[in-house]
């Protein structure tokens, strides 16, 4: 095996597919990225046994053969190397001998078929979207996932297929983030499958706000996604997501619409005075007016007072502080509109010209 390859062209697909290796193995082979060199490209495989990311690149002086070397020691050389450097790589005996200039270095190997990889999915639906959709929808439903939950199924992300419309949807059982958007195709069946939160971690750090298409193949148990030079493929969480629209509130009829950086700024002041541990504020509704009050057990109280579009009068709700920041900077233009049914409903947060993107969040009795 040997190829011949820039510094540039061979670091971005590096960095993408590095990226999926754990630090902490639990066979040494994993802690190896696999270099194959055939059909006049050079590909590399990356993998936890969760995920897998596949990158490929074009190189010159080209051999075929495959072998693993280690991936962050390979990462972190060509990393370090100047721009512009022109790197050979060739595998002699069970070494790959690395050279750069004037720069030499030699990697250990291990054989290509101890390298784990994800075969031919079965593929059940494959619809295409624009990258920066998917990467919008991800971005913006992400932070509500559970992290190491008991109820594995909500350490991770729902896509839900249906129709013409693809929604992705994330909850950690206090809280719910969901938002959609419209395919160019309809899908006769729906589906929902769970990518567990590495995958959609890995995911959102591998789009760019470009102009180019993603293909989603769902499969009975994996998710696949192939952008450009890039092949994507996670395990799915084996589970029943909870019946999500259920939690969205019904009969929310009474209103507050509010700058929305207006109120992000009051909620972080009146934060920093509220209790450490449940970081519970009071929105007291009135006409005109918007009242945040926070309570710590110092006896400390913070009251901020903003304007509101609502006609609502004598409501107060309790709410954790940190979950409507992250709704609120989840939103997009500068207006939110909170939707409340009483002072025991949860609240359902969204952009006041938009529905597309929802965010429910419980209440807390303070």
């Amino acid at each position: 095996m040997q190829f011949s390859i820039q510094r540039e062209a061979l670091l971005k697909p590096l960095q993408q597919v590095v990226g999926v290796v754990e630090r902490r193995q639990t066979l040494p082979v994993l802690a190896n990225l696999l270099v194959k060199v055939a059909d006049g490209k050079v590909s590399m495989t990356g993998t936890d046994l969760e995920v897998e990311m596949i990158a490929t690149t074009a190189a010159e002086k080209l051999v075929d053969g495959e072998i693993t070397i280690p991936a962050r020691k390979f990462f972190d050389i060509v990393r370090a190397l100047p721009d512009g450097a022109h790197i050979e790589l060739k595998l002699n005996g069970d070494r790959v001998a690395m050279t750069a200039g004037r720069s030499r270095f030699t990697l250990a190997t291990l054989p290509a078929t101890e390298f784990p990889t994800i075969d031919e999915i079965e593929l059940v639906e494959r619809v295409s979207l624009p990258e920066e959709v998917l990467r919008d929808l991800m971005e913006r439903t992400a932070f509500a996932m559970a992290n190491q939950d008991v109820r594995y199924y909500l350490n991770g992300m729902l896509l839900d297929l249906q129709e013409h419309t693809l929604r992705c949807v994330a909850t950690d059982g206090h809280r719910l983030a969901l938002k959609e958007t419209k395919l160019e195709s309809s899908v006769s069946v729906r589906r929902q499958i769970i990518i567990p939160r590495k995958g959609v971690n890995e995911l959102v750090g591998l789009f760019e706000t470009g102009e180019g298409q993603v293909e989603l193949e769902f499969g009975r148990n994996h998710l696949r996604v192939r952008r450009g030079d890039v092949v994507f493929t996670s395990k799915l969480i084996d589970g029943r997501f909870p019946d999500y629209e259920a939690v969205i509130p019904l009969g929310a009829d009474k209103h507050a619409t509010l700058d929305r950086e207006v109120l992000r700024g009051a909620l972080q002041r009146a934060a920093i005075l509220s209790n450490e541990k449940y970081r519970g504020v009071k929105l007291e509704l009135s006409p005109g007016k918007l009242r945040i009050v926070a309570h710590n057990p110092e006896q400390e109280e913070a009251v901020e007072e903003v304007e509101a579009d609502t006609v609502v009068s004598d409501l107060a709700v309790g709410f954790n502080v940190g979950y409507l920041l992250d709704a609120l900077a989840a939103l997009r233009g500068d207006r939110a509109r909170l939707n409340l049914r009483d002072a025991q409903s949860s609240c359902l947060v969204q952009e006041d010209d938009n529905d597309q993107a929802r965010h429910v969040i419980m209440p807390l009795r303070l």
